[in-house]
């Protein structure tokens, strides 16, 4: 892409002191991977194709169904019954094709999670389950990756920033995962489709500011109620 190209499609982040044509160079080299395209996959994949980010990784193997329509908005009624990371493809191509999309058709595992991990900078953890959850944590402990956590339910959300130059991890915050089985999730309970979208773009702006060089508060979780409309932020 031309100079003056990339100066006209993100001259509104350039514009930004704290960012500037360095920072967006730093965008568009990063390399970072979304667990899941799913609620809160899809607002962070929708943002950071927005920003440029040069490399993009989108790992899920699930297909999209109907009833994911209502908050997982890369997707539409089209894409029924297709691979997530398929759909995810094809807005990301229509919404900027200078962005190296790289989309993984696995279940992220014991067997291929440090070999799919390694080759990013930042991790972005939009998964709807523990297991996957503290997996993706302990390797980017093991692999001193950044790790950008959340999850939903309900009204209520969680965002952390995790394992970022050495700060505290998932299990300093929760030390051993509960069993998926015995903790309701959205299938069971229902979700707000909005409440990924605040939660999501929360991930995706703390995942900008990394690699951009910002900023960031390191050993504290935000918690968001949406249906009261409180936020606090607790230090671990």
């Amino acid at each position: 892409m031309k100079k003056e190209d990339i100066f006209e499609r993100y001259s509104r982040q350039i514009f930004i002191e704290e960012i500037g044509l360095e920072g967006q160079k730093r965008i568009m080299s990063a390399k970072v991977l979304v667990v899941g395209a799913g609620g809160l996959g899809s607002p962070v994949i929708q943002y950071l194709a927005a920003a440029g980010v040069g490399t993009l990784g989108v790992a899920d193997f699930d297909r999209v169904e109907l009833h994911n329509l209502n908050r997982q908005i890369v997707h539409n009624e089209n894409s029924v019954g297709t691979l997530k990371v398929k759909s995810a493809e094809v807005f990301v191509e229509r919404l900027n094709h200078q962005v190296k999309y790289i989309g993984i058709e696995e279940k992220i595992d014991q067997r291929n999670v440090e070999e799919i991990l390694s080759l990013y900078d930042v991790i972005v953890d939009g998964s709807d389950n523990f297991s996957t959850r503290y997996l993706i944590n302990d390797t980017c402990v093991k692999l001193r990756k950044t790790l950008v956590y959340g999850s939903i339910l309900g009204f209520s959300g969680q965002v952390a920033i995790l394992n970022h130059q050495g700060s505290k991890n998932l299990r300093d915050l929760f030390p051993e995962p509960p069993f998926d089985e015995d903790i309701p999730d959205c299938d069971s309970l229902g979700v707000l489709g909005a409440l990924p979208g605040v939660v999501g773009s929360m991930m995706a702006i703390q995942a900008l500011k990394i690699i951009t060089g910002l900023p960031v508060h390191l050993n504290q979780i935000t918690l968001i109620d949406t249906l009261n409309w409180r936020f606090q932020t607790l230090d671990f």
